[in-house]
């Protein structure tokens, strides 16, 4: 990489929300109650678990990404209570510093996703990640850009063609909502440039262009977007934010890399012996999924474990 390439600022973006959090989830719940139904994907308790990944995620950064210029933590009036606030390298932002007034109350991550890019100050090139997902060795800036600047976009082979074909002419398939979402993204990236990107993401920290963000939703697909923000929780009818990377690559900005389990792992928490699993692979990313299939003895096992990986007190705490 060249070293102009060293240079460039680059920011980390979560979302996080506290689920033991009582007054918040008197909130949501009050809501959930009139729009819920039974969509158990959408309102699983895994959609905001929170056993306490992203202080552990943040040592992770610390330990192997000390070159990212800020950190901000979207959240729904919430702060952690252990963030160091004093740091001036992490902020917290509101979610209604970034959504339409219309998307409120937001239940639906897919949603926040597709306002990033309003965030105050945030840099041209940035990267964005879950709480869950944790960098296990030394990174640089080109392992998520390239020599132009371009995002290296990380993404899973998982569809056959006979498959594609088939989601392609009928969206009466059996998958679930989460499919749905990424299939709805290829769908509008196909019609605009003639090109159906099959690669699902790697569920793990991603590469994006500020501007390349803004150009989807307020110029080419601003009206498939905004019809959607009303989605205060998921819906089958969502956009998935790995539009953002199909529309890199259909403008020839990013470079696509095809990963393996050992630079990405998805640990599922609910099967997975967490420790053998990433001792086996020694992934450079890793995420520890939940799901609604998960139990909470399952999460009991996560704190313990990411303690075991990441003992030292990052700078990010109090």
């Amino acid at each position: 990489m060249n070293n102009s390439m060293h240079n460039i600022d680059i920011d980390l973006v979560y979302l996080w929300a506290d689920g033991s959090d009582a007054e918040w989830m008197a909130k949501k719940n009050r809501f959930l109650g009139k729009d819920a139904g039974t969509n158990t994907e959408a309102t699983s308790i895994a959609r905001n678990a929170d056993n306490d990944e992203l202080r552990y995620s943040l040592r992770s950064v610390e330990k192997y990404a000390y070159w990212i210029r800020k950190i901000f933590i979207v959240t729904d009036e919430q702060i952690p209570e252990w963030l160091n606030l004093q740091n001036e390298k992490v902020k917290i932002v509101d979610i209604r510093e970034i959504l339409p007034a219309a998307a409120l109350p937001c239940y639906n991550s897919v949603i926040i996703e597709h306002f990033l890019y309003k965030i105050p100050g945030l840099s041209e090139h940035f990267l964005y990640a879950n709480d869950d997902m944790f960098i296990n060795a030394p990174v640089h800036v080109d392992t998520f850009f390239n020599q132009k600047g371009f995002p290296i976009i990380r993404l899973q082979r998982v569809f056959c063609g006979k498959f594609i074909n088939k989601l392609r002419l009928s969206m009466k398939i059996h998958t679930n909502i989460y499919r749905k979402t990424m299939h709805n993204a290829a769908l509008l990236i196909d019609k605009k440039f003639g090109k159906y990107y099959s690669g699902i993401p790697h569920h793990n920290i991603d590469a994006f262009l500020k501007s390349d963000y803004r150009k989807v939703v307020e110029q080419d697909f601003s009206q498939e977007i905004m019809s959607t923000i009303h989605h205060h929780i998921r819906s089958e009818n969502d956009i998935q934010r790995i539009i953002y990377l199909y529309y890199l690559l259909a403008n020839k900005k990013g470079q696509v890399r095809y990963v393996n389990r050992y630079e990405s792992s998805r640990i599922r928490i609910f099967v997975s012996d967490y420790s053998k699993f990433l001792n086996k692979y020694q992934s450079l990313l890793f995420c520890l999924n939940d799901s609604h299939r998960a139990t909470n003895e399952d999460r009991k096992r996560i704190k313990p474990f990411l303690e075991t990986l990441f003992p030292d007190k990052s700078e990010f705490e109090k």
